[in-house]
């Protein structure tokens, strides 16, 4: 339970001031850390970040979400996270992390070579919806076929897709992608739930400091430059890649 305790604080601290990233440190924890197994950790790991994304949102209700991106993002990835559930169950746990490694390696370079903050097509008081639906819908179904497939909140993708491809500013994208984030948790976990038991003990030990944590930390949030939680986003992003990457491939060798 300690390890449990410990990493969930920190989940929900990166929640809380980065606006995604806890999945991608929650599956590898409750697998290396607490002892799961990946079928285990997958939804667990849904439970635990949307309700920490819940919690985090709170700080940020008052115009720092951009709803409608929100909605259209969340619910164009239901549907592509119940397909992502179902295209899991028939892949080798393993090669799973190493294709988790993978993308949170591209998304963290995406992050760097970010450079200034200009409004798109997506921005508040510039919505062209013509131009941003169709890129909303898009982003909604890669990010809900990842959330599915590899057990990802997907914060770690969408505020990248939100800045990237929408154009969305950085504090925007990260209470945007909260949002979208307790929509894509809720569906995966609920595509998880035929055949899963909630191990209770695990989950409130795991949850109640990871909600806690975003809490403190999206108040603190807002006092961040936009450079320095990209910085922050990245380097997170690489660090459990690399552990990822370290305990996988050694098991793939040797399959």
């Amino acid at each position: 339970m300690i390890p449990a305790l410990i990493l969930g604080l920190v989940v929900g601290i990166v929640l809380g001031l980065v606006g995604g990233g806890g999945s991608i440190i929650a599956v590898p924890a409750l697998v290396y850390g607490v002892g799961l197994s990946t079928a285990e950790a997958i939804p667990t790991s849904l439970l635990v970040v949307g309700a920490s994304s819940l919690a985090a949102l709170i700080p940020r209700l008052r115009g720092s979400i951009q709803w409608p991106v929100a909605l259209i993002v969340g619910a164009a990835g239901i549907p592509a996270a119940w397909a992502g559930t179902a295209v899991g169950r028939f892949l080798n746990p393993e090669v799973l992390m190493l294709a988790f490694a993978i993308i949170m390696i591209i998304a963290g370079i995406r992050m760097l070579g970010i450079t200034s903050e200009t409004g798109g097509s997506c921005t508040t008081g510039n919505t062209v919806w013509r131009a941003c639906a169709p890129k909303a819908v898009a982003v909604g179904l890669i990010v809900g076929f990842l959330t599915g497939l590899l057990g990802v909140g997907g914060g770690f993708l969408i505020t990248p897709a939100l800045t990237l491809l929408l154009g969305l500013r950085m504090k925007q994208a990260v209470g945007t992608s909260l949002a979208i984030i307790v929509i894509n948790s809720a569906a995966g976990f609920s595509a998880h739930l035929s055949g899963f038991t909630i191990n209770w003990p695990i989950v409130l030990s795991f949850a109640i400091p990871a909600i806690l944590g975003s809490l403190v930390a999206g108040r603190f949030a807002g006092k961040l430059k936009d450079q320095h939680v990209r910085t922050a986003f990245a380097v997170l992003v690489f660090v459990v890649a690399a552990l990822v990457l370290i305990t996988t491939i050694p098991s793939l060798l040797t399959a």
